[in-house]
Formats: C-alpha cells, structure tokens, sequence
C-alpha cells in the first residue's frame, strides 16, 4: 500500500475525463437514470489523502482502517462510520470481485468530504449518458455498493475512462448550530441582572458519602475556607438550611439526585450565611465511582446558573402574549431544544417536574414492537438503576394498568407494584402519560411526588398536553439517534465479520468474540461452547473491562449452573449470576463481620469478592450461538449492579452473535479436521527408530506445506530378522495427502516384502507392480532401499538399492566423499523393471548420507545446491556423530535460501562408530 497526505488549500489536479462523459451522480435513495451533474468540486480542497491497495482480501480491511485513520484525523468523526461501509464495498468490487488494485483518494474541503474508489478493470463498457442502471437486488451477494452509495452518500456518481472505473461519493458535514439550549433578546445595560465586579463560581466536588473532594480558588473567596480546611468534611455540615425553601428535599437528597438546581445556604469562616444558587450534576469516573459537581454563585447573582423560567401553564401553549402563534415544543422545553436525544429527553422531564411542582419525573421509550417500555431519562429518582430497564406496556388490566392511557394514583402504598419504576423509591402518588404520534405509541411520561394525593385528573391532563406538543420531536429525535446507532452497527459488524473470517483458531475465535463485545456492547462476558449434543455447556471464555475482576467472575460462573441451551433466537434474561453475585457478596459479609458459619467457606482467594458481585450483579443475557441449526454454544454479556442493556445494544449482540456462531463453528470444523490429518499423517511414519546394536542412525524429516506432518517424502528403519534390519528413503511425486497415501502404501509394502524373505530387487518389483494397480491415483516413486548387516569386527555391510533416488554418498575418515550405489529406474513408471542391488562395506568412522531431493534442489534464485553443494558439505562432518551430520546437513539447507522450503525433506544418516583402543 501506498499513502500520501498532501496539506493545504491548494486543489489537486483533477482526474482526466472524456468530455463526451460528463459527471454523473443518482440523488439520495432513488432509482431512475443517472442525472447530468453539472456542478464542480469544491473550489478550495483543504487536506488530502491518497492510498493504493493490491488485489488482494486483506486490502479491504486495510482500506477501512486508511479512511478512517484519515477522517479521524481531519476530526470528521461523525461521518467516519458511513464512509467506511461505503469504502468497505467499493475495495471489495475492485479487489475481489474485479481482481484489480484499488486507488483510493479522500479529499477535504468546506462543504464536506469526498472519497473516491478507483479500479483498473478496462473490459467493462462505458454506458450511455442517460441511461438508466438496474441497481439489482439488495438480497443478491454482491452490486450493493451503489446501493449503499444511494443511500448513505449525500451525492455520488460514476466517471470511465478507457482503462479507469472511478466510483466517487460526497459526505456532508452535519450541521452545528451553536448548541443554545435557551436564549433571551438584546436588552438595554440598566436593565442587566446586578453583579460584583467580578462572578466568582465555586466549584465543589462531593463524592458518594457526601464529603468534599475538591473546593477552588472562587470558593475560598466566596466562603473564607482553604481547600484544606474542608476537604474531607460532610457539606452538610457547612450547609445553614436543613432544606430548600418549598420542598421536602434536603440538601444530603439533592446530592443524590442526577441533577438539581435551587437555593440554599452556606456558612461562612466567618460565621455568616451566604445565600448561594447552586446547580448540581451527579456523574462517575471512569471507575464507575460516582460524585457530585457542585456550582455555586451569590444568590443575588443567580441569573449566572439559572435554568430560564418556562412559559406559565396558564398561558395558551398555542399563542405567544403578543398574540402571535409559538411553537408548542418551545413553549414547553424552551428553544433551541437540545441537540440530542438523551438531552432533549432530560430537559423534557426536568420541565415535566417542575410544571406540576413534583419530587421526580420520568420518561421511558417504547420498542419498536411496543410491547415493553425502556427508561431514558428520570429526575429525583436513583437514575443510574433505573436507565434502560424495561417494563412491559400492559402491565394489567384495565385502563390503569396500560401504558396507553392516562393514569392517576392517589397513593401507590394502596395498590403495591401498580408502577414497578417507583417501588422502594418512597414516592406516593403519581400521574402518567402516554406520548403517541400518528395514534402509535412511542413513550410514556410520568411525575411523582412523595406525598399522596397530589394530583387529579387536571393536573393529567395539563400533562397530556405537554406531552401531545412534545411527541413529535421526541419521535424525531429518537428516531435520528437510531440511524447514528445502525449506521455505527453496520460499521462494527464490517470490522468484527473481517476480523473473525481472519482465522480458524478455535481459540482466538473466542478471544474475538469476547473482546468485540468488551467493553463496545457489555462490561464482562462468557462464552460457553458445547462439544456436542450430548455435553453440557462448557465455560470456555471470560472477558471484563476490569482484568482484574476475570478471575473472580470465573470462579463464580463456575460454582453455577450453565444457562439452557435454548435455539430460540434473541437475547433472554438470566438473573442466575445476579444472585449468586449477591448471596456471595452477602456470605463475604457477613463472614467480615464474624456472623457467618465459620465452617462454610465462601471460596479460594480469587474466588466472588465484593468487587465481582458488583461488577457482575446488573443485568446479564444469553444469546445462543446456532450453526448449521445446532446450538454450539451461548454467548452472555453482563452489566455491573443495576444496569441494562438497551434494545439497540441487544439487536446488535445477536447480529454480531449469528456471526461469531458461524466463525466459531468453521474454525470446531477446521480443529477436527485438522486432528483428524494429523492423526493420520503420523500414522504414515515409523512409530520410533530401533536401536541398531554397532550403528548410529539419525533421521531429520520436514513436510513442506503448513499444517503438514507427512508429505511425499518417507524413511523407515526396521528390523527384518535377527542380525538384519531394512532401510528406506524415497520421494513420491508432489506433495500433500495423495502423495501421502502413496507414501504409506510404500512404508508398509516395504516392511511385509521384506519379512516375507524378499530380496532388495524383489521388495522393489512388486513395490512398483502394487503403485501401478493404483491406476489414476498412482504416483512415480523414487526410492533407495538397502539392508544393514552390523558385523562383529565394527563394519557394517549394506545392499542397496537405488530406483532413480539421489545416490548415497559415503564420507570415509580421511574426509573423501564418494557415492555408494548406482542409479536404476525410478518406480511406477514401467511395469517390467530390471533392478539389482549393490554391496556397500563401512568401516569404523564411516558415514552413509541418504536425502531426498528437497535437499539438494533447494534453490536461491538461480543458484541450486544440488549434489556437489552436499558432498562439499558432508566433507566438513569427518568425526561427527549421525545426529551432528544430520542436523550440519540441515542447517546448510536452511541457510543456503532466506526462503521457507517449498519441498519435503528427509535426511537418513548412518555411521558405524569408531572402535575405542586403550
């Protein structure tokens, strides 16, 4: 791959084109004939970037990373997961499908960014100016790219030349109104809210037992304490009212909620009150440890902090006071209204609460096929528990007990579970609200407060009307953070489907799985696997955030029952882990405080702790990992105490899920199979050499090709009978699993012919007769046989036999190197072979060297080893032992080319050693 980045405003030389093909481009999402686009490019390109990409798989995902590096880069982070998917398809058309390299060009400029995806596949026609393209079927495997390009891409278009395919889209940049969530008109100086000289803000950070962590300058000014005086010590305690003026809410309760805003008081070092207005935000670090930020001004200055005031409910939501017509939304939320959906909806309930002088409010979503209601936004509720989790739509019967229409409760202590959101919450009475848009059913809004009987059927129908005016742009809202999220989807499942198609390893599968999911969909995750039908789920991964909370989490998984293996597709509950994070968090407890049973033991020390409780003691779902209509095993994500898991983020774990279960099964398939070669590949070689009394013997064997244990080359050493034993090298034409099963017909062939009494000649005869009934399948072999005959005085006397095999070369003491035979007709060729053997004698010190030609055909560019290269190598290996000469002759081969072998290698090595004298 090639790349440049070229900085800038200077625009770069634009592609020729024929004038007779002007710039085409289809509008967004339609289908009819491609229209003339007459406009140009943006005048001023400010940044650019270039890549080239072979044709090859691995470009694709190369590709992906290079757009969005770039775009990254350039901070155009918004529109990053479009431009990949469309990359992703356009790389793969050139790569793959057309077999050419890939150009990939982005360009920046003010309006936007264009990127464009050139292939150099010159057959294809150029069309008509104006004719119309059949887009094909989305369901066909591949022509999705311009699909994707109709959709996604603000404009696109097609430009040919003779020997060029460009494919070009052009992205917008999203509009970024200034972020103005209230605004007032231009007013005179006098008439200005009053303030010091200079506005002092305090900034005070309380952490979850309500005492100060962090006090600034301005809060030194404003109340006369150093940092040091106060950190450490409960607000509470400098805090001069007990409760805001007109609510039942303390000061240690707002701490708690997620936000709140309003007066109270503060002590100063001087022992004065200071009336302070304060806004506070509750938020958690990155551990998950939640505090509260505090800002503080004089009260008399509190125009600095205020939320605006609202339009009174008695006035018209449907006329503004100058009698004009308003928008309702602003009326009620304010304008602008927030610019994204989880801001407009904390807005929404902020206001819904203060409209009808409530302790909490509340905002949950319907799914979309509104059976269940998903929290998205509270106040003065613990909203951390409560966010995402779902409640059905009809909780009962009757009116009172569906979501769809308006309920009022005097007092929930009478009818228990009536509104599951509040239980143990301490509210009491509380009206709820349907959001409906065009009759269907998207939300629902509801108020509390804790005492009973505050509201009535006006004040619900103050609420429906708010809720009526604000549907409409909820709906909107939600509806455009869902096409960020499944554009973001598709952008993840392109990069994981890459990634698991990258390998067979059965365990990095299920390293893949679990780390796709960790942290991007769930705080931890299993993964359980099921050998076959008949084997009980079996936990094979565990993955958290946290590395090391891993081994508390496995040992508490593995103290429970595994989840069902249910085929049923979708994700389901299973509060099994929940409890049992629980029931050890308590036993641990208690065993700290000495009221457990001294004798139970909770469990080792990795094993539940507090810490694994709470980082496993949210919501946990199991999704079934089904191939080829089997259930191989469960996929389960967890969230840590009192969290959910949103609809979106469940719809992608079992997408991602359908595709891990694919990959994890091709790669079961692919381990068994290659179990399964290999045990047969080691049935093809001799079990062990045997120890040959007077003789050292030595045998390297390499099959080429990867994953290969045998391939066409062989040696065995066995024993014939008392005194005798057979040896064997040959080489079979190719390599891989024919040349193998040759391979083992030879082996075994030439053990039994020669326990039967045959001679070399004779074994080697009816070895050729039998490859040559093998028909189709047969294969020419070469080969070198021989017998070994240890004699008493320390020589050692062989017959050999050489059927068109390199020749056995003898290195003798005195470092001369000779052959030790002659070259015969090579085996499967003919079917009448004239074959004789030939009587070699080693003295002491003797070595005989037997290779295949792997060996002595290993090549570097035109260089060859070949027969002299070894016999000037074995001339080096006088006094050695056989293992030694062996592994010389080896490692002379692997140095002699930087290339990895392509070819089978054996090296037999025999010496007769010396004799020792005193």
């Amino acid at each position: 791959m090639t790349t440049g980045v070229i900085p800038g405003g200077q625009s770069p030389e634009p592609r020729p084109t024929d004038p007779q093909l002007p710039e085409q481009r289809r509008e967004p999402g339609g289908h009819g004939p491609l229209h003339v686009d007459n406009r140009t490019r943006s005048a001023v390109i400010t940044a650019r970037a270039a890549a080239s990409f072979e044709p090859v798989g691995r470009s694709v995902a190369t590709a992906r990373s290079f757009v969005r590096d770039t775009l990254q880069g350039w901070g155009f982070g918004d529109i990053v997961d479009d431009a990949v998917v469309l990359t992703s398809e356009l790389v793969t058309n050139a790569v793959v499908h057309a077999g050419t390299a890939a150009d990939v060009l982005c360009l920046r400029s003010d309006a936007g960014v264009r990127i464009e995806v050139a292939d150099r596949y010159p057959e294809r026609e150029i069309p008509l100016q104006g004719a119309a393209i059949n887009m094909g079927s989305p369901d066909r495997e591949g022509g999705r790219g311009l699909q994707l390009c109709a959709a996604l891409a603000g404009r696109w278009g097609v430009e040919y030349t003779p020997t060029h395919k460009n494919v070009w889209f052009l992205l917008d940049l999203p509009e970024r109104p200034v972020g103005t969530r209230a605004a007032g008109p231009a007013l005179p100086a006098a008439m200005l809210p009053l303030a010091d000289g200079r506005v002092r803000v305090a900034v005070v950070q309380i952490d979850r037992g309500g005492s100060i962590t962090s006090w600034n300058e301005d809060s030194e000014t404003l109340f006369g304490y150093a940092a040091e005086q106060v950190t450490g010590k409960p607000l509470t305690d400098l805090a001069a009212w007990p409760h805001t003026p007109g609510t039942g809410t303390g000061i240690a309760e707002a701490l708690q909620l997620s936000r709140w805003e309003g007066s109270y008081g503060i002590r100063g070092a001087h022992g004065r009150v200071i009336p302070v207005y304060a806004s506070h935000l509750r938020v958690r670090d990155t551990a998950g440890e939640p505090s509260t930020v505090c800002l503080l001004v004089q009260d008399h200055e509190r125009a600095v902090l205020q939320t605006p005031s609202r339009v009174p409910a008695s006035t018209d939501a449907g006329t503004a006071s100058d009698g004009q017509s308003a928008d309702p939304f602003e009326v009620f939320i304010g304008s602008p209204a927030p610019d994204d959906l989880d801001g407009l909806l904390q807005r929404t309930v902020e206001r819904a609460r203060d409209m009808l002088d409530a302790d909490a409010a509340f905002l949950l979503l319907a799914t979309d096929d509104e059976t269940e209601l998903e929290v998205r936004a509270s106040t003065g509720l613990p909203s951390a528990r409560q966010r995402f989790a779902r409640v059905p739509v009809e909780a009962g019967p009757g009116r009172y007990g569906s979501a769809r229409m308006p309920a009022v409760h005097d007092d929930l202590a009478a009818v228990p579970g009536a509104v599951p959101l509040l239980h143990g919450t301490g509210m009491r009475s509380v009206v709820t609200v349907p959001l409906k848009v065009e009759g269907r059913l998207t939300g629902s809004l509801g108020v509390a407060a804790e005492a009973p009987g505050r509201y009535s059927n006006e004040e619900a129908l103050r609420l429906q009307f708010a809720a009526d005016r604000i549907a409409l742009a909820v709906e909107s809202a939600r509806l455009g953070e869902l096409e960020r999220l499944r554009r973001g989807s598709l952008s993840f499942l392109v990069e994981a489907s890459d990634l698991l198609a990258g390998t067979l390893d059965r365990d990095q599968t299920l390293a893949l799985m679990a780390q796709m999911t960790v942290p991007t969909l769930a705080t931890w995750c299993a993964v359980y696997t099921i050998a076959d039908q008949a084997s009980e789920p079996y936990l094979s991964y565990v993955l958290h955030e946290d590395e090391d909370l891993i081994d508390g989490i496995k040992s508490l998984l593995s103290k429970v029952p595994p989840p069902d293996p249910v085929p049923t597709p979708g994700a389901r509950v299973w509060t099994t882990p929940a409890e049992a994070a629980h029931q050890a968090a308590l036993r641990t407890s208690m065993r700290s405080l000495g009221l457990g049973d001294s004798h139970h033991r909770v469990g080792t020390s990795v094993g539940p702790t507090l810490a694994t409780a709470s980082a496993i003691g949210g919501e946990t779902v199991v999704l079934p990992l089904v191939a080829r209509n089997r259930v191989i095993g469960m996929l389960t994500l967890g969230k840590p105490t009192d969290e959910h898991f949103r609809q979106e983020i469940l719809e992608l774990a079992e997408d991602l899920s359908r595709r891990a279960a694919l990959a994890l099964d091709n790669a079961r398939l692919y381990s068994e199979r290659t179990a399964i070669s290999q045990s047969l590949q080691r049935s093809l070689l001799p079990p062990g050499l045997p120890e040959v009394a007077g003789v050292e013997v030595d045998v390297i064997y390499r099959a080429a090709g990867e994953g290969n244990e045998v391939g066409g080359d062989f040696y065995d050493l066995f024993p014939i009978r008392d005194g005798a034993y057979g040896f064997a090298i040959g080489d079979v034409c190719g390599t891989g699993p024919e040349a193998a099963a040759v391979t083992g017909l030879a082996r075994h062939a030439l053990r039994l012919l020669a326990r039967e009494g045959f001679g070399g000649p004779a074994v080697l005869q009816r070895l050729n007769s039998a490859i040559l009934d093998e028909g189709a399948r047969s294969r020419f072999l070469t080969l070198l046989y021989g017998e070994l005959w240890p004699q008493e005085d320390g020589s050692a006397v062989l017959k050999v036999v050489c059927a068109g095999h390199p020749l056995p070369l003898r290195l003798r003491q005195d470092g001369t190197v000779e052959p030790a035979a002659e070259p015969q007709p090579l085996l499967g060729v003919m079917e009448d072979l004239e074959l004789y053997e030939q009587t070699v004698t080693l003295d002491p010190g003797d070595v005989l060297l037997c290779v295949t030609d792997g060996v002595t055909e290993r090549r570097e560019g035109t260089r060859m080893l070949g027969d002299d290269g070894l016999a000037d190598v074995l001339t080096t290996c006088t006094g050695l032992t056989a293992g030694a000469v062996a592994a010389r002759i080896m490692r002379a081969v692997e140095r002699f080319a930087s290339d990895a072998p392509s070819d089978d290698m054996a090296i037999l090595a025999m010496r007769v050693p010396e004799i020792m004298t005193d």
